[in-house]
């Protein structure tokens, strides 16, 4: 190549390409979705029940005092996640609230970070602006910094137990889990994890931590009890608005009790299925996967079957989706991210055309995605198992015939 040609056509490297677009789109995404968007806020504000709790808290005032006959976001946390959440009394409210919002945004880069190179690859590569770029376009992320609540520190919180369990730290394992579980319990279920991999110290800190800082949060709570009385109650409770749950779709669409629990012990089954398959074939072999994909499992099915299951819990599924660049990942395949376009798509299906229809869709859309990623996840195990006993089978016929 001559001189003229390298200046009109000079090269760039293709590994360069992909960075080189990312980056600028998705600074200025991380940029609108917290600076503007989050600092706006929403009719939908998170952060100030917590805010009341936590100055309450201070000031020896009671707590857990809410009127939960309203739509109005409550708190729900327990005493350990108060004591917790304490420190954001201590400034104004509009300032705790910004502070909150800029931490939350760097936890999700550093979670982004930790999901590229739990998957083995490097910060430099095109992977980590690829999922930093997914993670802001998505309504889980959007919608935890403008609404400003804490699954931002959850996702960090199960990004650092799976990194810590497969590299046999279970003791940091479980400070990492408890430390989510002492503020909300939506990562619970991946204690059956710990049980089925035999790190039984993992539960030593995921259950200690939670029961330290209640022992310490409850003496000087004004009314603690009032969380077992009343906050424990509701939290049975299947709510009819704000739900994504089986249940709470039910629930507003005013379907038949029986179907909602048909529905229930189908996806019960199938994550049964898919976690029974996934132990016996990827534990030993492919841990990573097996972890990513078996805690995906785990979460969806809470967030379906549970009382509650609210969409921006999607974030939650992220390393579940990052297995797509493993071999034998569940992902691969376009009904799974068809599905995943339903929990975290961050467009209004709202119409003033179809009214009926776009009413149905945006308020479905959650739910549908969250089912038919199970269903996907499920129906790839069930066609390996399948042609695992069909390969069993064919030698044995051949014997037969001979």
């Amino acid at each position: 190549m001559n001189v003229l040609d390298r200046t009109l056509y000079p090269r760039v490297a293709p590994q360069r390409i992909i960075p080189m677009i990312l980056w600028p789109i998705t600074v200025m995404m991380i940029i609108h979705r917290s600076l503007i968007l989050g600092v706006n806020g929403h009719r939908t504000d998170d952060f100030a029940p917590v805010y009341n709790a936590a100055f309450n808290f201070l000031n020896r005032l009671p707590v857990y005092n809410e009127n939960y006959g309203t739509v109005d976001p409550h708190y729900l946390y327990p005493p350990s996640g108060t004591l917790l959440m304490a420190p954001l009394a201590v400034l104004d409210p509009q300032t705790s609230r910004w502070i909150f919002i800029g931490v939350s945004v760097a936890v999700l880069v550093l979670c982004a970070y930790l999901l590229t190179r739990l998957f083995g690859f490097e910060s430099n590569s095109w992977v980590f602006p690829a999922v930093l770029f997914f993670f802001f376009s998505t309504e889980t992320v959007a919608h935890t910094l403008i609404f400003t609540n804490f699954n931002g520190f959850v996702l960090l919180g199960l990004i650092a137990f799976l990194m810590l369990m497969i590299g046999r730290h279970d003791l940091w394992a479980g400070v990492a889990i408890g430390l989510t579980l002492a503020v909300k319990p939506v990562l619970a279920p991946l204690l059956l994890l710990v049980l089925l991999n035999r790190q039984w110290k993992a539960l030593i800190t995921a259950i200690g931590i939670p029961v330290v800082l209640n022992a310490l949060a409850w003496p000087i709570s004004a009314d603690p009890m009032d969380f077992i009385r009343r906050t424990v109650p509701y939290l049975g409770e299947t709510r009819d608005y704000y739900n994504s749950s089986i249940t709470g779709n039910a629930a507003y669409f005013g379907i038949d009790s029986w179907l909602a629990w048909v529905l229930r012990i189908a996806f019960i089954a199938m994550a049964a299925f898919s976690l029974w398959f996934l132990y016996k074939h990827y534990r030993k072999t492919d841990e990573l996967l097996w972890w990513a994909t078996s805690s995906g499992v785990l979460l969806c099915t809470t967030f379906l079957v549970g009382s509650l299951g609210q969409g921006y819990y999607s974030m939650l599924l992220f390393p579940l989706l990052m297995t797509v660049f493993l071999p034998g990942s569940t992902m691969r395949n376009w009904p799974a991210w068809l599905g995943v376009y339903g929990c975290m798509t961050f467009d209004v299906f709202v119409s003033n055309k179809w009214e009926p229809f776009g009413r149905y869709l945006e308020y479905n859309k959650v739910p549908l995605g969250w089912s038919l990623l199970m269903i996907s996840v499920f129906c790839v195990l069930l066609f390996r198992f399948l042609d695992l006993r069909k390969a069993d089978a064919q030698p044995k016929v051949a014997v037969a015939i001979s």
